[in-house]
């Protein structure tokens, strides 16, 4: 078995070749933390987590190096900073403490390295001199600028000429540039905004910078992968690429040169027909949905489609995604005497995932694991459950005790009540008052409670979503 992956530079799926099989290197642009996540951002996080767990089961957890950065030097972290009164750092570290939880209860592993911008400063300032002295840089009127027309190969990832990309970019076409698409990287800080000195004077570093500093620094180029969201494609990835090559490293310059052996991009995210963007206002924040629904049914909704294909998010969307796992938990809990044979994912499944990530398929595999368990006679469930488990887990699901999956969300007052009314039964039943049993049970019946009798009392569950 090959893994597979769509490389957007090649417009076409390639074998996966690290240039290391010993050190597979991986870089996914992260959040800028001044607010909540919306689900929107979560899609690439959840999207490259499935690979990184890929990628580890494939090398080894120790051969993979995983760095996603965290844009800490930012105009909306600076007007909400100047809003409370405070230093940046205060909100940066609110709000990534809160994205890294929240990312988690998606099932989300932590990155091997989270980079941030305001401690990778040393590493801009010297990248940004390197490109100086290349002459793929100018400085101007405090301002220190990429010159696109220094790369021959500018456009080369995003497959689109010069002209198009000026006219489809928001640049902002200022007097002191050479060229309309020459992008800042230092410029003046304003007042009251973070500063750092540098050799063009005092500032701070434009947005695209940061990235091939950090990878650079974590990761060392040339890199495996890059990943982001398409809409990263341009400019950022584009700019991204042509600096950091420009700057030169150990690999050399031009055609030769390579920055990322395999680009990867998922799709948008959206809400109805729009994209999911905070400046429209139509998003959902991954802080108030981990609060009702499940983060594993969320995580099952982020995945149902192929992650380069666009995506609508829908309250359907993850009510079926919390009865897909409803079917797999079941198969689980009705198997719940059976102790699972340690054994790996399935080929099938293995060969679904390897196919540039097809989580759709992998999912249907999980499905008919699950009739496997269901089916399967003797020795044979043992494995069947460790085969379904296994695999569940690569993708990052099933890791719930099943009894708990069906009770969560029950409120304390529900549980309670139902706690109340098995010891009621249970009495009943010891005293051979049937008539007062099942009126019980019929009451629990009511409130969607199953209730299994054993040797030494009972214990109950929340009923499955048919």
């Amino acid at each position: 078995m090959t893994l597979n992956l769509y490389d957007t530079m090649a417009r076409a799926k390639r074998p996966f070749a690290p240039r290391d099989p010993k050190r597979v290197t991986m870089y996914v642009c992260g959040p800028t933390v001044y607010n909540y996540a919306h689900i929107g951002n979560a899609r690439p996080v959840v999207a490259f987590d499935v690979l990184f767990r890929l990628l580890r089961h494939t090398y080894g957890a120790d051969a993979v190096i995983y760095a996603a950065n965290v844009t800490d030097v930012d105009d909306k972290i600076n007007k909400k900073a100047a809003e409370e009164g405070v230093d940046i750092s205060v909100i940066t570290d609110r709000y990534l403490d809160i994205y890294n939880a929240d990312m988690s209860v998606l099932g989300a592993l932590r990155p091997t390295h989270q980079p941030r911008a305001t401690q990778t400063m040393d590493a801009i300032i010297a990248m940004i001199g390197r490109l100086v002295r290349n002459n793929a840089a100018y400085v101007a009127e405090g301002h220190v600028l990429f010159d696109t027309q220094a790369y021959s190969d500018y456009g080369k990832l995003s497959g689109h000429p010069m002209e198009d990309m000026i006219a489809g970019a928001r640049v902002d076409v200022a007097p002191y540039k050479q060229h309309p698409a020459d992008f800042v990287l230092w410029k003046p800080s304003k007042d009251n905004e973070p500063v750092w000195e540098s050799p063009w004077g005092p500032g701070r570093p434009g947005w695209h910078i940061e990235c091939s500093a950090m990878i650079e620094q974590a990761l060392g180029l040339p890199i495996d992968i890059h990943g982001g969201g398409i809409d990263l494609l341009f400019p950022h990835h584009e700019n991204e690429m042509a600096q950091g090559l420009c700057a030169g490293h150990e690999h050399g310059q031009g055609a030769e040169a390579e920055y990322a052996r395999y680009w990867m991009h998922n799709g948008f995210l959206n809400m109805g027909a729009e994209k999911m963007s905070k400046s429209v206002g139509n998003v959902a924040l991954v802080h108030q949905l981990i609060q009702q629904a499940p983060g594993e049914a969320l995580r099952w909704a982020l995945l149902v489609g192929q992650y380069r294909a666009p995506l609508d998010w829908t309250e359907e969307l993850i009510e079926q995604s919390k009865k897909a796992l409803d079917r797999l938990y079941g198969a689980l809990r009705r198997s719940s005497e059976v102790k699972a044979e340690a054994t790996g994912p399935s080929v099938a499944f293995l060969e679904a995932l390897e196919d540039d990530l097809n989580t759709p398929a992998a999912m249907a595999e999980l499905f008919a694991m699950a009739t496997a368990l269901e089916t399967a006679r003797g020795d044979d469930r043992a494995y069947a459950k460790g085969e379904l488990l296994a695999s569940a887990n690569l993708m990052g699901f099933l890791f719930a005790d099943p009894e708990y999956w069906f009770q969560a969300g029950v409120s304390d007052e529900l549980r309670d009540k139902v706690d109340g009314l098995i010891a009621d039964r249970v009495a009943a039943r010891t005293a051979k008052d049937w008539a007062a049993a099942d009126r019980i049970r019929g009451e629990l019946t009511a409130l969607n409670i199953e209730v299994m009798d054993n040797p030494t009392g009972a214990t109950w569950r929340i009923k499955e979503q048919s």
